[in-house]
């Protein structure tokens, strides 16, 4: 949160902006420039990009508050956007709050398709070549979200629903040790794409994958070792079994 200031507030969510946004809008608006004729499409075409994302992150938490969780603050930054949630400690309530973002995402496909449709058949490619190209751009954005995020691993949401998943197996503690190591072997995969295919961004990825996958197995950690607690307190307050006496 630190560098993120507010921006406005709905359905009781506030939507914070970090400052470095701006620093990233400035290079990818230049870099966005190239695609049109008109330099204004690229502003709009970037903030689409974090309008789609913002859609995305209001389903987790709107999702969240569903089940009863906590959810009031999203913030939006280079890497795309991070809601706060809190779903209570059932697997079918973190695997809803988690699924509801890409589902966002699933149901914009359709309606963005259907406006892809309706300008090419007005030939609008030709007569309004820049909005043609916007229209085409938001569509093929929503489409790699939605693929980015369905990848299984942690923290990305495809990750958490892997989690999720096996927390109806095996529990809330080995599940998340699980897929943080998953996330581990991500991070590894990401680091690699980013120096084949020389992408700083990529490797800013890999970088937060192997830092969320770390305060992912250091909170399994922490979760096993309070339970372990707890159970050894439970067993000293209460009193040994009165065996029954023989007649």
């Amino acid at each position: 949160m630190r560098g993120a200031f507010p921006i406005f507030r709905l359905a009781g969510i506030r939507v914070y902006l970090h400052f470095t946004w701006f620093i990233v809008a400035a290079l990818e608006v230049t870099r966005f420039a190239n695609r049109y004729h008109n330099a204004i499409w690229a502003v709009l075409d970037y903030c689409a990009l974090f309008g789609v994302v913002l859609l995305h992150e209001f389903g987790h938490a709107l999702a969240c508050r569903q089940t009863g969780g906590q959810a009031d603050t999203i913030v939006l930054w280079p890497l795309g956007g991070i809601a706060f949630v809190k779903p209570p400690a059932r697997p079918s309530a973190y695997l809803w709050s988690i699924a509801a973002g890409p589902l966002v995402n699933v149901g914009l496909f359709p309606l963005f398709s259907l406006f892809v449709f309706v300008v090419t058949k007005l030939h609008w490619q030709t007569i309004h070549p820049d909005f043609y190209k916007f229209v085409a751009t938001v569509w093929f954005m929503n489409g790699v979200l939605l693929l980015f995020n369905l990848i299984p691993v942690y923290p990305l949401d495809g990750g958490q629903i892997l989690r999720g998943l096996l927390w109806l197996k095996i529990g809330p503690i080995r599940s998340l040790k699980i897929a943080s190591i998953i996330g581990f072997g991500g991070a590894i995969l990401f680091g690699l794409w980013a120096f084949a295919a020389q992408s700083i961004w990529i490797g800013i990825i890999a970088f937060f994958i192997f830092m969320q996958a770390q305060a992912g197995w250091r909170a399994a950690q922490n979760v096993a070792i309070e339970s372990e607690e707890a159970a050894r307190r439970d067993a000293a307050i209460s009193p040994p079994p009165v065996p029954e006496r023989q007649l």
